[in-house]
């Protein structure tokens, strides 16, 4: 099930998303690190009312922030769509155990559903360059890739910004 997080469900997320972070490197991604994803980060996702965690049982296995902020790193970016009415998706994760089982496609229909179901025009996200495997499945969604971005504190390598259209 996919609900909204609670600021009880922090420590679990950073449980998974450390795990994903770990899972990356091992497969030589360095798009996680020790700066990011941050507590901070999800503690104002929590807040904003944007962060959705996919639970299975009672043990969260996945999350995604699903925002309607444009963060200023995309500002360069020729989108698509005018600046109004758009979707951001950040942090999307599924735990290493349950990769490869459609959550993380479960998670990207809920989020172009509720795109669609608010009258949004298009979803935007990134991905990091060296994730070839994040690419093909946006990709593969009809997401079109229109420019680069670089979080420094991430990766020298930079990240590929997608917009999905409706």
């Amino acid at each position: 099930m996919i609900r909204k997080a609670t600021l009880n469900d922090i420590g679990s997320i950073l449980q998974l998303t450390n795990a994903c972070a770990k899972h990356m490197i091992a497969n030589n991604i360095h798009q996680w690190n020790e700066h990011y994803p941050s507590e901070n980060a999800f503690l104002n996702d929590v807040a904003q009312s944007e962060l959705y965690v996919l639970e299975i049982g009672n043990t969260i296995i996945g999350c995604v922030v699903i925002s309607s902020l444009m963060d200023e790193e995309y500002i360069p970016i020729e989108w698509l769509t005018k600046n109004e009415k758009n979707i951001y998706i950040h942090r999307l994760a599924v735990h290493p155990d349950h990769q490869g089982k459609g959550y993380a496609r479960q998670f990207m229909d809920f989020a172009e559903t509720f795109a669609k179901t608010n009258d949004y025009e298009s979803v935007r996200l990134d991905t990091f360059s060296q994730n070839k495997r994040n690419q093909k499945f946006y990709e593969q969604r009809g997401y079109k890739r229109l420019g680069d971005i670089y979080f420094p504190k991430q990766s020298e390598y930079p990240f590929y910004c997608y917009e999905l259209v409706f």
